[in-house]
């Protein structure tokens, strides 16, 4: 599905891309162990952490793992963007190490680290040599426990995050389109606030805030932790378990409301920006991942705009010309609903009338009437699902990937759903694509949001002197 394909580092897939997917397009069924089949060892400490250790000998390197049930939907009210900036935090330092220190020392003993939030969790990871994930036990040990949060390192991170916001949606008209239209789709349920958080709240932000947050939900009850690589199962549970096991449980994780009233009619949202080209994008609200219907609506992403046949990109980019881009993606794997969007950017033309939003929106959905209509033909929906299986064959390639692909199951309700989601997609039908798109691409329950391109006030300034 969309959402955990792309959770992988695209660099990832790009090196594989180009020569598994002929092989998709071209065999009938590719077959893939499924990873409860690779022996995951599975442990929980008496104090809630979890523990997820899967053997991988044929390299001396492990990747480490720290996955928090806590993201953008567990932001309390007034403070969103509070998970976000807290994962910025966990860098600058505990009562045990200085401020970059961890970076330093993962670094130093020639390893890699990082971290990302989303709506749904946070996850922190390192990759090392085998004989040095040690080192990674207990520095992600420490900062579960010890982070110190400095009002004037706050102050300053804050900072930080509130120019990448600038930068990633404000200064970004597309970004911001797809921003005001979640916020437009949702009314009540927390995936209308954006990751990053929302400025005014940003500008409210204190450290006292941050600190609540953290310990409500950074805490052994609440992580996940996953070990692949080259690594003896038993021994590292063992030292986990000394690394961890004295860290007390939070007796104070709660979980926002996840309510959403029914749509009962299309919203839209208008997006004024300096910008060159118009933009549309529709946002249909979904079941997610493991719902049954969750399969056929990855298959029906796919066919829409996967590569330069999908049916979106031969008709509107390549044959009528209405759109420079163009893109579906069904995001199936979280903790609340899933999202369909479709959407596309209005292409330049030369013609006297031009192209616009609306001829664009109006040919999107011509196309999705008539996949309702017509059913797929088999060759499409084969080709469909074995993209998809090559893209999960890519995802096992790297320790790091079949450790995101862990984690995002794990944080959907269980590591162990990983088992049933190709064999829903081997049994897709071209009857069930049409079906899921006649249930769900409803105009009154969709989301549109529309960028109307504006002159700077430089540009207009120059266009009036050289008029006179």
């Amino acid at each position: 599905m969309t959402a955990l394909r792309h959770a992988i580092r695209r660099d990832d897939l790009k090196i594989l891309k180009a020569a598994l997917l002929f092989l998709a397009i071209t065999v009938v069924s590719i077959r893939t162990p499924a990873l409860a089949a690779m022996n995951i060892v599975e442990e929980s400490l008496e104090n809630g952490l979890k523990v997820l250790v899967l053997e991988d000998h044929k390299a001396p390197v492990a990747t480490f793992q720290v996955w928090y049930r806590v993201g953008a939907i567990d932001d309390p009210s007034g403070a969103t963007g509070a998970s976000h900036l807290l994962e910025h935090m966990m860098f600058k330092g505990t009562k045990n190490f200085g401020p970059k220190t961890f970076s330093q020392t993962i670094n130093r003993a020639g390893g890699t680290d990082n971290a990302f939030t989303s709506h749904d969790y946070t996850a922190y990871h390192e990759t090392l040599s085998s004989d040095r994930i040690g080192i990674a036990i207990k520095l992600e040990a420490d900062r579960m426990r010890n982070l110190l949060l400095d009002p004037a390192e706050v102050k300053t991170e804050l900072e930080v995050v509130k120019e990448e916001r600038r930068m990633r949606y404000e200064d970004n008209p597309q970004s911001l389109v797809h921003e005001s239209t979640m916020a437009a789709a949702f009314m009540t349920h927390p995936y209308r606030n954006p990751v990053i958080g929302w400025m005014a709240d940003l500008n409210d932000m204190t450290a006292e805030k941050l600190a609540a947050h953290y310990r409500r939900y950074y805490a052994p009850n609440n992580a996940v932790i996953i070990v692949i690589g080259d690594v003896d199962a038993k021994k590292i549970i063992s030292d986990i378990r000394v690394s961890y096991g004295h860290i007390p449980k939070s007796a104070g994780v709660e979980r926002m409301s996840m309510n959403e009233p029914p749509q009962n009619g299309e919203r839209r949202v208008f997006v004024k920006k300096e910008a060159q080209l118009p933009y549309i994008a529709s946002i249909y609200k979904m079941p997610s991942f493991p719902d049954p219907d969750s399969f056929p609506l990855d298959v029906l992403s796919m066919i829409l705009s996967e590569g330069k046949s999908s049916r979106l990109y031969r008709a509107l980019v390549y044959e009528k010309r209405l759109a420079l881009s163009v893109d579906t993606g069904y995001d199936g794997v979280g903790r609340g609903p899933a999202t369909f969007y479709v959407g596309g950017t209005v292409a330049p033309s030369d013609t006297p009338a031009g192209n616009s939003a609306e001829t664009l929106e109006a040919a999107i959905r011509e196309e999705t009437e008539r996949i309702k209509r017509e059913h797929p033909s088999e060759r499409e929906v084969q080709k469909a699902k074995n993209q998809v299986e090559a893209s999960f064959i890519m995802e096992q390639d790297s320790l790091y990937s079949r450790a995101m692909t862990i984690g995002s199951m794990e944080m959907a309700g269980g590591w162990r759903l990983i088992d049933r989601y190709l064999d829903g997609i081997r049994a897709v039908a071209a009857d069930d694509v049409s079906r899921v798109a006649r249930k769900y691409l409803i105009d009154d329950h969709k989301t549109t949001g529309v960028l109307v391109p504006v002159q700077a006030a430089n540009s207009v300034a120059d266009g009036e002197k050289e008029k006179k």
